[in-house]
């Protein structure tokens, strides 16, 4: 297993998968505890798709601080403040201030975190072993996905917001250490070019992020409100669901490194279709539900290596891997963003949350084009090398 020789990735997935202890923890109840805090459900989409239009605003101003002080610092600094929104959602009691101040806080730390961490593992991670290195970055994120949901719907029952968010921000804090062991990656001055090369990835991004508003922002409300918004079986679900996806990561990571991406991209898309499908179809029906979010475990494992190894790969090629990742991740928030807001304009309208699910079919259809496109090209280029 060469691709466990890098030391900086291994220090980057070892931050990532504590990291993932809030991300399933705290993070997969961030969208329900606001419904049950008496948010209605096209506010809490409407709300998420305040927070995307705030980081994609903010997302700019990264440049500059990384041209100062290089991508760790600002990864660092991500993570920390990532914290700070989880000690301000349990303040939240329908539409108020707190939730505002929840927005902007979450606006700030995600531009900061995402944009910079997505950079720093393109700039410093392997194009020959990329596939593996997500894979197993995937698979440990799944294994810690089984624990966090149960851990944290547990508490969120038994102990209340202050004790559960405050554990995850707790995390988020502990995650920050492997990162003080790993080198900094400087920005460039001058990238001439960086925008255009961006231009693939922000499709890419575009499309996950409309993907991402039906699949993983609609979908968690739709579950809570079939399991009769209970806190520890929502939890159980999230846990079951990540069971599936530990193993399947490693071996999809490697097809893709052996030159199947092609291959890879239809099976992500259909598997998405068909969990879309399903999730659509179980709304009111909670067994059904359950297994249909079981069965979602499939997309990140075959979809997320297939995607991601495509950005990070066009991201180290590029002129500037930052500058990169601003551009596309400018394009998830305005794909997400717009998501969250059709779908809230359905249920506003009285439409099943069925349909707002399915919207995301349409990126489906996006993402599968431009990754079939990008990796048949590159499947071109490589056995055009002499």
């Amino acid at each position: 297993m060469a691709f466990f020789r890098n030391a900086v990735v291994n220090l980057l997935n070892l931050h990532y998968g504590i990291h993932a202890l809030a991300q399933y923890g705290g993070g997969a109840f961030f969208g329900v505890f606001l419904l049950k805090a008496g948010v209605p459900a096209p506010a809490v989409l409407a709300a998420l798709a305040l927070l995307l239009a705030g980081r994609f605003c903010v997302r700019p101003l990264i440049l500059p601080a990384g041209r100062r002080w290089g991508i760790k610092p600002l990864l660092i600094a991500g993570t920390l403040l990532s914290g700070a929104q989880y000690l301000i959602i349990g303040r939240v009691h329908g539409l108020d201030v707190a939730l505002l101040e929840l927005c902007a806080v979450g606006a700030l730390s995600d531009a900061v975190y995402w944009t910079s961490y997505h950079a720093y593992f393109a700039a410093l991670g392997d194009a020959e072993h990329r596939g593996h290195q997500i894979g197993a970055r995937e698979a440990l994120v799944a294994v810690v996905g089984i624990a966090a949901p149960l851990l944290t719907g547990w508490a969120l029952a038994a102990f209340g917001p202050a004790i559960a968010f405050g554990a995850t921000a707790a995390a988020l804090v502990l995650s920050a250490i492997p990162l003080l062991f790993a080198p900094n990656a400087p920005v460039i001055d001058r990238a001439p070019g960086a925008l255009r090369a961006a231009r693939g990835g922000m499709a890419m991004f575009f499309a996950d992020g409309w993907i991402s508003a039906g699949l993983t922002l609609v979908w968690p409300i739709a579950l809570f409100q079939t399991l009769s918004q209970s806190f520890t079986a929502f939890g159980g679900a999230m846990a079951l669901a990540a069971v599936a996806g530990a193993v399947s990561s490693l071996v999809l990571g490697r097809v893709i490194d052996q030159g199947g991406g092609p291959r890879a991209a239809w099976l992500a898309a259909s598997a998405m279709a068909l969990v879309l499908i399903l999730r659509a179809a179980s709304f009111g029906h909670p067994v059904l539900a359950v297994a249909a979010n079981a069965a979602g475990a499939l997309v990140p494992a075959f979809y997320v290596p297939t995607l991601m190894t495509a950005m990070y790969n066009q991201a180290k090629g590029s002129p500037c891997p930052l500058r990169f990742h601003i551009a596309a991740e400018g394009g998830w928030d305005a794909g997400a963003a717009s998501g969250c807001l059709a779908a809230a304009a359905l249920l506003w309208a009285g439409a099943p949350i069925g349909l707002a699910i399915l919207l995301a079919l349409a990126g489906t259809v996006g993402a599968l084009g431009l990754l079939r496109s990008y990796y048949g090209r590159l499947t071109f280029e490589l056995l055009s090398t002499p």
